[in-house]
C-alpha cells in the first residue's frame, strides 16, 4: 500500500513539475540578470552568435531580434559606456519579446541573486546535472506535507455532532482548504506546464492578428 502511494506521488511529482515549469514559475526568472535568457544574450553578444538567443523567441519575432542584435553589436564597439547602454537595450528588448511570447507582461529586468525559492534553482540544477532525483524529493516532500497537514485537520474535525453548528463550521473551515488544495494539484498535473512558444500558443497568437 505504502509502495503504491509512494509510486503515485513520484508520478504526480513529474506531472506537477511540468506545471511548475510553466510561464508563471520557472520562466518567471527569465527576466533576471542571471536568468537563462540574459545569460544567453551575454554569450550571443560576446561571440556575435545570434542563434544563442533566437531559441528564446518565436519565429515571428526573429526579425525584430535580429535588428536589435545588429544595432547592439555596432554601438557596443564605440566605448565602454556605449557598450553597457547597448547591452542593456538588447537585454530589455529580448526579455520583453520573450515575455510577450509567453503571454506575460514585461515588468523590467530583475537584479541577479533574487530569492527564487527552492524549486526553480532545483529545476535548473536538475537540467544541468542530468539528475532529477533531488527535484523529485523537493516536490514529493512538499506535496506530502501539504496533503498530510490539511488531511489531518479534516480528520480531527469531521466527527462533529449535527447539532453543534460551531463545530460543523470548524469542519468546513478545514474541509474547504483540503479539497481546494487537492483540486489545484490535480488541475496543475492534468494541464501540465506550457511555454509560450508551443505550437498551440503560437497558433493562438496568430489567430488574434
Amino acid at each position: 500500500m505504502k509502495k503504491n502511494i509512494f509510486t503515485s506521488l513520484i508520478v504526480f511529482a513529474i506531472l506537477f513539475t511540468l506545471a511548475l515549469l510553466g510561464p508563471n514559475n520557472l520562466f518567471a526568472h527569465c527576466d533576471g540578470m542571471d536568468g537563462p535568457v540574459i545569460t544567453a544574450a551575454k554569450q550571443a553578444l560576446e561571440t556575435a552568435d545570434i542563434n544563442l538567443v533566437l531559441i528564446w523567441v518565436s519565429k515571428k519575432d526573429e526579425t525584430e531580434i535580429r535588428n536589435a542584435f545588429q544595432k547592439t553589436l555596432a554601438v557596443r564597439k564605440l566605448n565602454p559606456e556605449a557598450k553597457e547602454f547597448a547591452d542593456m537595450y538588447f537585454f530589455e528588448t529580448l526579455v520583453r519579446i520573450h515575455r510577450a511570447g509567453e503571454g506575460e507582461p514585461y515588468t523590467g529586468i530583475k537584479p541577479a541573486g533574487r530569492d527564487l525559492g527552492p524549486v526553480i534553482p532545483a529545476a535548473d540544477k536538475a537540467i544541468a546535472d542530468g539528475k532529477l532525483e533531488p527535484l523529485y524529493k523537493i516536490l514529493i516532500d512538499k506535496i506530502h506535507e501539504g496533503l498530510h497537514d490539511r488531511f489531518k485537520e479534516v480528520m480531527k474535525k469531521k466527527d462533529f455532532k449535527k447539532d453543534d453548528v460551531a463545530a460543523g463550521r470548524g469542519f468546513v473551515e478545514a474541509y474547504v482548504p483540503f479539497v481546494h488544495y487537492v483540486e489545484a494539484l490535480y488541475d496543475a498535473a492534468a494541464k501540465g506546464g506550457g511555454h509560450g512558444h508551443s505550437q498551440e500558443a503560437e497558433k493562438g497568437t496568430q489567430d488574434k492578428h
